[in-house]
């Protein structure tokens, strides 16, 4: 393991910890989401007044929107413990249903990236949710038999950037299903602001609003920006983060007045000048910026889409006119040449 390796490792690490100590502990504590908030208030109160399970919930959206802080809450706001796991990380049917026997009433097991669960899994999924019992073969062949292990009631929180990928018989079994939107400016400014009082980073009004502006929409954004611009006011100022420091900060992490990174700048600049603009598949986009698939749908194209700089069609991605004004172009529409 190269140091490289070890130091993103180590600061992966600490980001995730800082994270975690940022994440809200109640519904009244969540900012934004407010649609979601208040039909989650209506049901884990009426659930919880009732003394039953809470139907189980789908959370879907772009990453980084509050997937896994919300299922928390929900849990907090339950009274009951939250076991998580991940899609990925259920490989054999027996490794679910090992998690499924040992959950106690009422409890919630979060899946996180649950659109990734192989269809073996699936499969002891369905009785599980709907009966509450689990469907157990025994034996092989003409010995083989079914036996039905009952369990408690329990809720189930699954969390996906890719809806669209579960399969119809999972998603119609999810009582509560709600989409995660980015957030608007004003939520991302009063997140940054309760961050900043938690880790007890002095920043002024303006400062807050130039980190939440270039955020993204995302608080996981908004958190990370905040923790390197404290960063670097503790070194290259007095500690204190101003206007002037946050920008200062904001350009030498090379994030832009649009909260474009390197990343999206490459994604952005590969359409325009490799492709005439587009339509370009995914694939060979990937591999003109040799960015992986998932991390182009999942993480760049979602916010670039709503920006209004990126075009989905059916033939491809293309650049609006819009991504050709910032990068001081004429689009192919006003370009003289295409005339």
């Amino acid at each position: 393991m190269t140091a490289d390796h070890v130091l993103s490792t180590v600061r992966a690490e600490e980001d995730a910890q800082y994270e975690a100590g940022l994440r809200p502990r109640s519904l009244d504590d969540y900012i934004g989401q407010d649609r979601v908030r208040e039909n989650l208030t209506v049901a884990v109160t009426a659930t919880r007044n009732r003394g039953e399970a809470l139907d189980h919930v789908l959370l879907y959206g772009p990453p980084g929107l509050g997937k896994t802080t919300l299922a928390h809450v929900i849990g907090n706001e339950l009274r009951v413990p939250v076991r998580g796991t991940a899609g990925p990380v259920l490989e054999k049917p027996g490794d679910l249903a090992a998690i499924l026997t040992n959950l106690k009433a009422r409890e919630v097991l979060f899946i996180d990236e649950i659109h990734r669960m192989s269809p073996a899994i699936e499969e002891i999924l369905y009785p599980a949710m709907e009966d509450y019992e689990l469907d157990i073969v025994i034996g092989q062949g003409p010995s083989a038999r079914s036996v039905k292990v009952p369990l408690q009631r329990f809720t189930l929180i699954g969390a996906t950037t890719r809806a669209g990928l579960l399969t119809s018989p999972l998603r119609a079994r999810f009582g509560i299903v709600h989409r995660l939107d980015f957030y608007a400016e004003r939520d991302l400014v009063e997140i940054v602001t309760r961050s900043g009082r938690i880790l007890g980073v002095p920043i002024d009004a303006a400062a807050t609003a130039e980190i939440a502006r270039r955020s993204r929409g995302t608080p996981r954004v908004a958190n990370r920006l905040l923790r390197r611009v404290r960063d670097y006011a503790e070194v290259r100022a007095d500690g204190a983060i101003t206007l002037e420091v946050a920008r200062n900060a904001l350009t030498l992490l090379e994030v832009d007045e649009q909260g474009f990174d390197e990343a999206d700048r490459r994604l952005l600049h590969a359409i325009i000048d490799k492709f005439g603009g587009g339509p370009v598949g995914l694939n060979s986009l990937a591999a003109a910026i040799s960015e992986e698939k998932d991390a182009i749908e999942d993480i760049y194209e979602p916010y670039l889409i709503q920006a209004g700089f990126l075009d989905r069609t059916p033939r491809g991605r293309m650049a609006t006119a819009r991504a050709y004004d910032y990068f001081g172009l004429a689009s192919p529409e006003r370009h003289p040449r295409l005339l």
